[in-house]
């Protein structure tokens, strides 16, 4: 592992174990291709069901005591699908992805992943999700490696998901880092590669690519979109990063005040939101700065 020792061993219950072989970045100028375990290998290929929702929100809504966070705010994400949940600070994004992930429950409206609750109190809904953000951090006292078979147990996954998560996103010079020394864009890169680990059929993706360099932010949009074509993911991606939504997304819910104002495909919402219907091209720089000043009518 660059500028490692490759020695490096961890601390386990009294036993020792050597860390995650990686390959060195002399060795590769590429990320590892991404290769599914075996139940997920077996789906790979197969278009999803275009009936699937992935997940489903119906007038969605949160009160707290002082500010309504969301109000009537209703959009879908199809199995295989990735939508941009968009709209300018404080808009109800961070309060929507809360009650996707069972950390808030709604005040009204209800929430599907996968046809399940999320607040059921089973956690069936939540084993399909991947949840990675800069603000998602890991304990920072362990290394990168140790967190990582630390979040494998609670998985119950096999040492094997760590090495192809870490292969992909090129991680094997951080493995023997502390967490709490990395940068901000290297601790993001680690949280991805957390989200991944069991191979969940939902990732949600709160500003990932944020803090990191152009390089590795290519990098890391491409390992992604080659586990959607694996594998059929499902994204829920939120972004201020409008060239990037255009890239990575196949359709967008803006959300102003609490309320989704438009939906569809980044084409399509350019030309709702802009008056143009001859636009042949996604313009949501535009859309983004007219709606977060003006609302839509």
């Amino acid at each position: 592992m660059a500028g490692h020792d490759a020695s490096c061993v961890l601390s386990r219950g009294g036993a020792e174990a050597e860390a995650v072989p990686t390959t060195s970045r002399r060795d590769s100028t590429a990320s590892a291709p991404w290769t599914p375990s075996a139940p997920h290998a077996r789906r790979a290929g197969l278009p999803p069901s275009p009936d699937t929702l992935a997940v489903d929100v119906r007038d969605l809504a949160k009160r707290f005591a002082h500010t309504t966070a969301l109000e009537s705010a209703t959009f879908h994400v199809r199995a295989g699908e990735v939508l941009g949940l968009l709209g300018p600070n404080g808009a109800g994004k961070t309060t929507t992805l809360h009650i996707l992930l069972g950390i808030v429950r709604p005040s009204a409206g209800s929430v599907r992943i996968f046809g399940r609750d999320p607040h059921d109190g089973t956690k069936q809904a939540l084993r399909r999700v991947g949840f990675a953000s800069p603000e998602a951090l890991m304990d920072w006292r362990l290394t990168v490696a140790e967190n990582l078979r630390v979040y494998a147990a609670l998985y119950g996954v096999s040492r094997t998901a760590i090495e192809r998560t870490v292969g992909a996103l090129e991680l094997g010079e951080l493995l023997c880092k502390r967490f709490g020394d990395l940068s901000l864009g290297q601790q993001t890169r680690a949280g991805v590669a957390r989200a991944l680990l069991h191979e969940p059929d939902l990732l949600v993706l709160d500003e990932p690519t944020s803090s990191l360099d152009p390089d590795v932010a290519e990098k890391t949009r491409r390992v992604l979109q080659e586990i959607r074509r694996t594998r059929g993911l499902s994204m829920l991606y939120t972004s201020h990063n409008m060239a990037e939504v255009e890239l990575m997304c196949d359709r967008v819910a803006f959300l102003h005040r609490g309320r989704v104002v438009a939906d569809g495909t980044p084409l399509e919402v350019s030309r709702q939101v802009l008056g143009t219907a001859s636009l042949d091209a996604a313009a949501m720089e535009e859309v983004f700065l007219k709606l977060a000043r003006e609302g839509l009518g």
